[in-house]
């Protein structure tokens, strides 16, 4: 009987590596086959007191004690209220700590930080301080698994707060969010990486239900990440706008100027700002060539030479900064600041530059989308009446929807275009007036190529 209730625990949960001591403790393992039944089909009320019995006789016993531990607490928590419902805070609180102890390389130090702030957030247990360092100390010592979507924002949300309530400067503010969002950038490139791969398979049919699944989690994972990075970017709203950034770097510009990353990272939030005309733009770029003459230099030169009316020079510059990049996933981002220059100056040349950063990188989503706004601000471009001239939306909405499809953390702005697109591409009406529907309508303008007309 005991021989068959420890088989069926193997086949339940998959977990073996029990301790020598606690394998001869027959109470300990009949009792977490019967939890793990229970936790199985989540009937966790069944399952809290054989848990129990468990996790306080025999905590190492395996590691469900605190992964199905966690969600029997949960249910508990969120059933419960008064005394009860804070004690069950409190087991869950020290669940968190003891899984790090008893299996140290199954949970990690930012993991378990992460579960404790986040219990303590939404339960309303900590302050914007005790939150923001506890996530600090978390992000510092143990960045690698500091991957929760969620905590990536709590960590910048409660520094923001602390600043509005006077308690954290501005230039804290600045680091921390080039921090989290290089961290969302991360782990997202890993994402697109593995949708990548996977999309030419699905395009083909030939997924393996294995596969379906992990193109369903990174689509899933991506698409969190991207709105977290949308969450945080309204967080810091103002704060980063030119009227805050000019004043910040030039006074702390003297004192900062040997510091390469923190040159790097003022001169690339000033170019993202668009906060280029101003004469510190200048003198701090000059500074990063100095101090690190790297692709990203070019394309700040070639944006200065751009603004004088330089073409060639401008064109000149950020071709070195192309040449300079090895990394091709460096190079694609590279590649979509030049066309971002040029969009204003020549639409062509600006979608040139976005079609190789697509090529560098076909999970370059910021790509597509800057595609599909050049095609869509060239409508009274392309075409001799009203119906083809709008005809250019669909093919801006076909680049706005591929943009979100190659990298799902823009999925919410892609489809928000996409359908801005359709909306103002020919209605049905239009096509049966025209007499267009299933037809093949050929741009004549810059942006070249076709488009069907999509039949009635």
């Amino acid at each position: 009987m005991k021989k068959n209730l420890f088989l069926m625990m193997i086949g339940i949960l998959g977990y073996v590596g029990l301790s020598n001591a606690q394998a001869q403790n027959p109470e300990c393992m009949t009792n977490l086959s019967i939890y793990a039944e229970h936790a199985k089909v989540k009937n966790y009320d069944a399952a809290y007191e054989p848990w129990k019995m468990v996790y306080e006789a025999c905590p190492d016993i395996n590691k469900a004690n605190f992964s199905l531990g966690e969600k029997i607490l949960s249910h508990k928590i969120d059933n419960s209220s008064g005394a009860d419902k804070d004690a069950y805070i409190q087991d869950l609180m020290s669940l968190y700590d003891n899984s790090m102890k008893y299996f140290p390389q199954k949970f990690s130090k930012a993991t378990v930080a992460i579960d404790k702030a986040l219990l303590q957030y939404d339960n309303k247990m900590a302050s914007d301080e005790e939150l923001y360092n506890m996530l600090d100390a978390a992000f510092k010592e143990d960045e690698k698994n500091f991957k929760n979507p969620k905590a990536l924002y709590l960590y910048f949300s409660s520094l923001v707060d602390l600043h509005d309530a006077g308690k954290k400067d501005l230039q804290s503010v600045f680091d921390t969010y080039d921090d989290v969002t290089e961290k969302i950038d991360e782990e997202n490139k890993k994402l697109t990486d593995r949708i990548t791969m996977l999309l030419p398979k699905e395009d083909a049919g030939t997924l393996t239900s294995k596969e379906k699944r992990q193109l369903k989690v990174a689509t899933t994972n991506s698409e969190s990440y991207g709105k977290i990075a949308g969450s945080i970017d309204s967080k810091l709203g103002a704060l980063a706008d030119c009227g805050n950034l000019i004043p910040l770097y030039q006074k702390s510009f003297d004192a900062k100027k040997g510091d390469v990353t923190w040159v790097k990272r003022a001169v690339g939030r000033m170019f993202s700002k668009e906060c280029t005309d101003d004469p510190l733009f200048s003198k701090m770029v000059e500074v990063q060539a100095e101090l690190d003459p790297s692709a990203d230099v070019y394309v700040y030169l070639g944006t200065l030479k751009s603004k004088k009316g330089d073409n060639n020079g401008a064109i000149a510059d950020f071709n070195k900064a192309v040449e300079l990049e090895s990394d091709s996933y460096k190079k694609s981002n590279i590649l979509y600041k030049v066309a971002t220059t040029l969009r204003r100056s020549s639409k062509s040349q600006a979608r040139n530059y976005a079609q190789k950063a697509i090529n560098a990188n076909s999970s370059n989503g910021k790509a597509y989308l800057l595609i599909a706004n050049l095609y869509a601000t060239s409508a009274n471009q392309c075409g001799e009446t009203p119906f083809e001239k709008r005809a250019i939306y669909w093919k801006a909405a076909d680049m706005a929807r591929q943009a979100g499809r190659v990298d799902p953390s823009l999925s919410s702005r892609a489809g928000q275009s996409a359908a801005s697109y359709s909306a103002k591409a020919p209605s049905k009406t239009d096509i049966f007036q025209s007499g267009m529907a299933g037809k093949t309508l050929t741009f004549s303008c810059w942006v070249g190529g076709s488009i069907k007309v999509p039949n009635l």
